[in-house]
């Protein structure tokens, strides 16, 4: 059986095993039952502690001969219950240990141990359960791989103090995403936990509360059933909001606020409720000071982070609450070489931990400024921000970088810094290298950024342009990635924005016309939205126009018809017909439209259509194709005498009558600022 350390571990360990470590599993083979009951007895209190022995006694097979007295039949119940411990004691070691015991398949042995009468033994099962499920090298999935599981937990939760701790340790640790949490919701984990709230146990009431922060996060169901669930005659909610006081230990505290603020971003609790106002957000401030630990802190700014995220309300508010601003910017300077921290093992935590600090600023300042331009601005004005968020694009630790990503980006939504301090720390040279070789996480947001500083108005567009991002943009249009197809076009719709013909020509030669129109048949409408903005923009002046289409004509003709005749929306058909208006604007390119009847048809049926955008667009069109100032009368009949048949009499007075003014959304060129680049939710929960 495959149970042992991995090879090289065990041939280093194998040098250092003693008699006496082979004494206790000898004893686990004698016929006296007394005599093994002894020797378990008696290896428990050897490997208290002591990671050498436990490693010693895994690789000399103590853990199958455990594993096969723990499920024979004729084992006393005193027995069984020594060698649960003793696994459980096995699992505390190192992660390789848990992975021998892992491969030695103990959790199926010891889901097996539930089924006894006896609750001493039940009890230890359970506490080895909670150790292993709690190791992050086992996978959760094996606590759900049969059906009959988690419905006897949950009768088990009656049993014991110890049984509830533990069952509620195991189920907080292997909910993992919606799946885990119906399977939990639907055996009755609410109803079954909710009265677990009220235990004199602090630990139980502890476990209980963090059971339902991960049953509540990003889920509706859940939240909206927790908002109404009553114990001893009060709601949840308040339950959570007493858990929130400053006499309750910090631990409780941070685990009520995420409670509140996952049912709160589920839509359960409204924003401006004075539980999330008054109660959770002031909570989650406090956590974010300097007096608090590194993991307090870390906790407390990421879970505010989501909480205000969404909502611009609450992102003011938290502004001015305990001078926060202020406060993350001591995240950067920890810690100091004044630090306080006396214990030498504390300090060498933290000082492995520091970076976690700055990737929780980094969100919290990402969340703080997404909306509010004077939150911005405190926030750029912050002693040395700009720099250290420069530095935070080429930290080592991914996370870091992609915080660091991610609070720029937030920050590139305002025009003013945009022309300023992006330009004054010349953002846009790490933000290219990020660019170049990263994770897609990390692109997705980058790629989102890099569509603010591609601009008009942005003093960033220009070197970027000349740093090569042309062809670094179409190639993120070939991703798999929809994310970074979209960003990728929507960057270069940008770019195209009243360029010159030379950029103009950059883009269509290292984009190509065939992948310009896989990317205008993309089953993401965001691509297909934006690719369409793209050809707006490249066909925008006349002389850019007649060059293009005397190019390209007759593959954007093509494609042109073939979404006015696919089932698009009606934004995807206002946007091409927008199109259709700029090449009629050219002064040769018109030719490609007046010979073709096909095109005029269309232009004709869109004028008739319901949607008064789609009339709009038609009308445009032939605005356009109309009024050329030498040939103007002539073109108005002929155009008209191409679409109606031969009956044009009277038509321009009504079509003048249509053309006075235009609407903003079909203007000859498109431009977008990229807001909504990445969620919090998708990072780390």
């Amino acid at each position: 059986m495959a149970c042992l350390l991995e090879t090289p571990i065990r041939m280093s360990v194998l040098s250092e095993v003693t008699a006496s470590s082979r004494h206790y599993v000898d004893r686990l083979f004698d016929p006296d039952p007394q005599k093994v009951l002894q020797g378990v007895i008696d290896m428990k209190n050897a490997v208290i502690g002591n990671n050498k022995q436990k490693a010693n006694l895994i690789v000399l097979g103590a853990v199958p001969r455990l594993l096969y007295l723990l499920q024979q039949e004729t084992s006393s119940t005193e027995l069984k219950t020594e060698c649960a411990v003793v696994l459980g004691s096995l699992a505390m070691g190192t992660e390789n240990n848990v992975k021998s015991l892992l491969d030695c398949h103990i959790i199926p042995a010891l889901l097996q141990g539930l089924l006894s009468p006896d609750l001493k033994f039940i009890e230890a099962c359970l506490r080895c359960l909670r150790t292993i499920f709690t190791s992050p090298v086992t996978p959760e999935e094996l606590l759900y791989t049969d059906a009959t599981v988690i419905p006897h937990l949950m009768a088990l939760l009656s049993r014991s103090r110890y049984t509830q701790e533990y069952i509620c340790q195991i189920f907080s640790h292997c909910c993992k995403g919606p799946d885990h949490q119906t399977i939990l919701f639907n055996h009755g984990a609410v109803q079954n936990i909710a009265h677990l709230l009220t235990s004199v146990s602090y630990k139980v009431r502890m476990q209980a509360l963090k059971c339902f922060s991960v049953l509540a996060f990003e889920n509706p169901q859940v939240s909206m059933t927790l908002v109404n669930v009553l114990v001893d005659g009060e709601l949840l909610p308040q339950i959570f909001v007493k858990m929130l006081q400053r006499d309750k230990p910090i631990e409780m505290q941070l685990t009520s606020a995420k409670c509140l603020t996952y049912m709160c971003r589920a839509g359960a609790i409204r924003t401006d409720d004075n539980c999330i106002v008054l109660k959770t957000l002031p909570c989650l401030v406090r956590m974010c000071s300097k007096e608090r630990l590194l993991e307090e802190r870390v906790e407390g700014a990421e879970t505010l982070a989501y909480l205000i995220e969404p909502d611009v309300e609450l992102q003011r508010i938290a502004s001015i609450t305990d001078h926060l601003i202020a406060m993350l910017a001591d995240y950067f300077k920890y810690p100091s070489s004044v630090s306080a921290i006396t214990d030498i093992k504390r300090l060498d935590h933290d000082l492995k931990h520091a970076h976690e600090l700055r990737q929780a600023a980094f969100k919290l300042y990402a969340s703080l400024g997404a909306n509010d331009e004077d939150i911005r601005k405190k926030i750029i004005e912050t002693e040395n921000m700009m720099d250290r968020i420069v530095t935070g694009l080429s930290e080592s630790s991914v996370k870091v970088r992609l915080a660091a990503v991610r609070c720029l980006h937030s920050l590139s939504r305002s025009v003013q810094q945009l022309r300023t301090s992006f330009q004054d720390h010349a953002v846009w040279k790490p933000l290219m290298k990020v660019l170049q070789n990263a994770p897609d996480e990390i692109l997705v947001v980058a790629s989102s950024m890099l569509c603010n500083l591609l601009l008009e108005f942005s003093p960033s567009k220009e070197p970027i342009l000349e740093s090569g991002a042309v062809e670094l943009l179409c190639g993120l249009t070939q991703s798999e990635n929809p994310a970074l197809r979209v960003n990728g076009i929507w960057a270069l719709m940008n770019m195209a924005f009243q360029a010159e013909q030379k950029i103009k020509a950059d883009i269509l030669r290292s984009l190509s016309t065939e992948q310009l129109f896989r990317l205008l048949s993309d089953s993401d409408l965001n691509v297909l939205m934006k690719t369409l903005g793209l050809l707006r923009n490249l066909l925008s002046t006349r002389p850019h126009i007649d060059k293009i289409m005397s190019t390209h004509g007759k593959q954007i003709m093509q494609a042109v018809t073939l979404i006015l005749e696919g089932e698009h929306n009606i934004e995807v058909k206002e946007q091409t017909l927008c199109i259709l208006a700029n090449i009629a604007d050219g002064t040769t390119a018109k030719e490609l439209i007046m010979t073709n009847d096909d095109i005029l048809q269309k232009i004709k049926y869109y004028m008739g259509h319901s949607h008064v955008k789609l009339q709009l667009a038609a009308m445009f069109c032939i605005s356009n194709l109309i009024w050329n100032e030498e040939e103007g009368k002539r073109l108005v009949r002929f155009v008209l005498k191409k679409i109606t048949g031969g009956k044009a009499a009277g038509a321009p007075e009504i079509l003048g009558a249509g053309l006075i003014q235009w609407v903003p959304s079909t203007q000859r060129s498109h431009l977008g600022m990229r807001i909504d680049g990445t969620s919090l939710s998708q990072l780390d929960s």
